[in-house]
């Protein structure tokens, strides 16, 4: 159900995005669009995961530096039927674990010291089956897919504003100026509600998978109690809204905003418990 509905979403924010060029500049506009499209998937495809590696100082390690945390990762990937990826610890305080890369043979999974020194070893055990989880189902490449294009209709809305104050585009098609500034700001945050729905949906099929592959749906659910309390402590100091898809829980959840809970790339901490929950009465039957 979750992956229909992520296909379904990421289908509005294509044919969003579609409209978006013709609105712009017709036939010409559209094609313009789709050129600049491909041109940020390609880059975001094949070189999105050692752009974020290198943002965050991630540091590749073997078996020999990091024995327990690549032995955990290696049970899982076999467990999981994945090839084992690359595996990296980030010099980090900050309590936080993510996966990329654009495929399972082109994975990395990294952690950062704090993870390690807050969690126990069955806690991270399930915060690295979450992470292949999302590696297993493809969601490195849905989730650079669904950025991408939204950050184009950013684009697009951006020219269809400037369009509407200084004119262009198609004159005999183009809407009314007060349209085109409205969609200019509506469009945007369309992209962004779908962006996170998207998101959102994924992080689900994350925690079931993980509670599947460790058997045990309890170490997340300590997981994400540990890792949500801490962010109530204060935003993370590392997070952006441009990163918190890469962050386990959502880091902005120190923040009494309830608006902004619109565009979380994560459920509550409290929804994916109880999910978890109901998948331990499944599990021992």
């Amino acid at each position: 159900m979750e992956v229909i509905k992520t296909v379904v979403l990421l289908t509005l924010m294509t044919l969003l995005f579609v409209w978006v060029g013709g609105m712009m500049g017709g036939t010409q506009g559209m094609l313009i669009a789709l050129v600049m499209a491909g041109v940020m998937n390609f880059v975001s495809y094949f070189y999105s995961d050692q752009l974020v590696l290198r943002h965050y100082n991630a540091v590749p390690v073997s078996r020999q530096e990091a024995n327990g945390l690549y032995t955990i990762v290696e049970r899982l990937s076999q467990k999981a039927n994945l090839p084992l990826p690359q595996v990296y610890i980030i010099p980090d305080s900050t309590p936080n674990a993510f996966a990329t890369g654009r495929n399972p043979k082109h994975a990395a999974v990294a952690v950062t010291e704090g993870l390690l020194q807050l969690l126990d070893d069955e806690e991270v055990e399930a915060v690295l089956a979450h992470e292949l989880s999302h590696v297993r189902h493809y969601d490195i490449l849905v989730g650079t897919i669904a950025a991408t294009i939204a950050g184009a209709i950013g684009v697009i809305a951006n020219m269809l504003q400037f369009g509407a104050i200084f004119g262009g585009g198609d004159r005999e098609n183009r809407p009314n100026p007060i349209v085109m500034i409205a969609l200019a700001i509506i469009l945007p945050l369309a992209a962004a509600v779908i962006q996170m729905a998207i998101s959102r949906n994924r992080e689900y099929m994350a925690d079931e998978g993980a509670a599947r592959l460790t058997r045990h749906p309890e170490w997340l659910q300590s997981a994400l109690a540990k890792l949500s309390n801490y962010n109530r402590q204060g935003m993370v100091h590392e997070a952006t809204p441009e990163s918190a898809h890469l962050f386990i829980v959502n880091p902005f959840s120190g923040k009494d905003i309830s608006f902004a809970s619109l565009f979380s790339t994560h459920p509550s901490t409290e929804d994916r418990i109880a999910r978890l929950e109901e998948l331990k009465l499944e599990l021992k039957s």
